[in-house]
């Protein structure tokens, strides 16, 4: 069965979104990042999900995490929680 790996940053808007997006192409640490502006409690752990399969998260993010390319940022992606910005960090397909 497929796994991934991936972190992510919430936020309330798309502008912000957008904007975290350009500090993180710019150089920025994008677990530096989550851990200052991410509104889930995983910004503690620098945006870390951890590992999941198909159908544990919401489907806007299996769509990204098991298409995506691996280690490139994605997003604005829009959930019912927010905008988040998502990067798989490993995946087994």
């Amino acid at each position: 069965m497929a796994k991934a790996t991936a972190r992510h940053i919430l936020v309330a808007s798309e502008a912000k979104c957008n904007e975290l997006k350009a500090e993180i192409e710019a150089g920025a640490d994008f677990a530096d990042v989550a851990k200052q502006h991410s509104t889930c409690p995983s910004s503690r752990d620098g945006g870390n999900l951890g590992s999941f399969g198909p159908g544990q998260m919401v489907k806007e993010f299996d769509t990204v995490v098991f298409s995506a390319p691996v280690n490139v940022v994605q997003g604005p992606v829009k959930t019912q929680f927010g905008y988040h910005l998502l990067e798989v960090t490993s995946r087994q397909d």
